[in-house]
């Protein structure tokens, strides 16, 4: 099969959809590769690196985008891209269409075939291609919390652990799952006060179990969210439902009655946010304020550390890769349940019932598209 890399153009978005290491192992189980020049600069990787791997430089996306047979990428196709794509294509990248219908139309629209990293499944029912991103992503919102947290940056001026003699700072964190995990460990390895909520029990006990009474683990109901906002430092937004919108956990209300310079990080941006105030922000523009409550909002936060985020994606990634390349797109989906769930848009059809339901369109199982 011939795979085509194409440069990320997203907004200070450095991650690159294959690594050297991961184009040479395509390489030799018999494909070919085409990069587009400097697509890995930002993760240190040079074309001379692609081309030693057995790669070949192509000068623009756009003859990338002509000549490929499955494009693989790291961030939903931005516009200029999805008006390159072509029926006989197969698209891999993470998509996250839930609250994108420009997206989804043009993806329809263009009859290809595209696999979203966000909704294949494990046996356990993870989400094993969001997972390292989640980590990543979980880790960086108390990076980002915490500098946000600066009085130059708006914040109430607050160390996150405190010094001797000087209370730390309250983290809240809305969700347990990978992303709020990662989270809290380094709210807690910081020394912050770090309480975590989530709906699930089992959840709240493997939390609980974890991290002991370094973190407070607390179930999820209005009347208790609310109370721990109003007193909140750093609020940490980790919610997830696979494939869909992330429920608005925290009111624009709620967000009014917060103390000033409070910071929110919404992890869940990507899939619309959790906080109702919430709208994406850039790398270049990372925050604003709403009611004197400052909204970090980065839609592809693991961007910032391109090259551990790289690696780490590319490390879940390509199994599925050479999969796909193998047996083609149809008997790997037929092979694989799980790689099958990550089917979104087939022939100017939706596949994925959550997206299917979040924007109005007639839902078609994705077996239908094995037949």
């Amino acid at each position: 099969m011939l795979i085509g890399v194409p440069k990320e153009i997203k907004n200070h978005e450095y991650r690159v959809g294959m690594t050297p290491e991961s184009v040479a192992e395509a390489i030799n189980h018999g494909h070919t590769v085409i990069v587009e020049k400097s697509a890995g600069l930002g993760i240190g990787a040079s074309d001379q690196a692609y081309e030693a791997a057995g790669a070949t430089i192509i000068e623009t996306a756009e003859q990338v985008f002509a000549k490929a047979e499955m494009i693989v990428k790291v961030k939903e196709p931005q516009a200029i891209e999805r008006a390159r794509l072509q029926p006989h294509q197969l698209l891999f990248t993470y998509l996250h269409l839930a609250p994108d219908p420009d997206q989804t139309k043009d993806l329809v629209n263009s009859g290809a075939t595209c696999i979203a990293y966000e909704t294949i499944t494990s046996h356990t029912g993870a989400l094993p291609l969001l997972k390292p991103m989640s980590q990543v992503a979980g880790r960086m919102s108390i990076q980002a919390g915490a500098t946000a947290l600066e009085k130059s940056k708006g914040g109430k001026g607050l160390l996150l652990g405190g010094v001797p003699g000087v209370k730390p700072a309250k983290v809240v964190v809305l969700g347990g799952g990978v992303v709020g995990f990662n989270a809290a460990q380094m709210a807690v390895g910081l020394q912050a006060d770090v309480t975590i909520f989530d709906k699930n029990p089992n959840t709240l006990e493997s939390l609980s179990n974890y991290f002991g009474s370094t973190a407070k683990t607390l179930y999820s109901t209005q009347a208790s969210l609310e109370e721990a906002l109003l007193t909140a430092d750093l609020v940490i937004g980790a919610v997830l439902i696979p494939g869909a919108a992330a429920p608005k956990l925290v009111t624009r209300e709620m967000i009014s009655k917060m103390e000033p310079g409070t910071v929110v990080v919404d992890v869940a941006i990507d899939q619309g946010g959790c906080f109702e105030t919430s709208k994406a922000t850039t790398h270049a523009e990372p925050t604003y304020v709403v009611d004197d409550v400052v909204h970090y909002c980065v839609a592809n936060m693991p961007g910032g550390v391109a090259r551990t985020s790289t690696y780490a994606l590319n490390n879940a990634t390509l199994p599925f890769i050479l999969a796909l390349a193998d047996k083609g797109w149809k008997a790997a989906l037929k092979d694989d349940d799980h790689l099958l769930n990550g089917l979104n848009v087939w022939d100017g059809k939706v596949t994925n019932q959550p997206v299917a339901e979040a924007l109005g369109y007639d839902f078609v199982p994705p077996e239908q598209a094995l037949s």
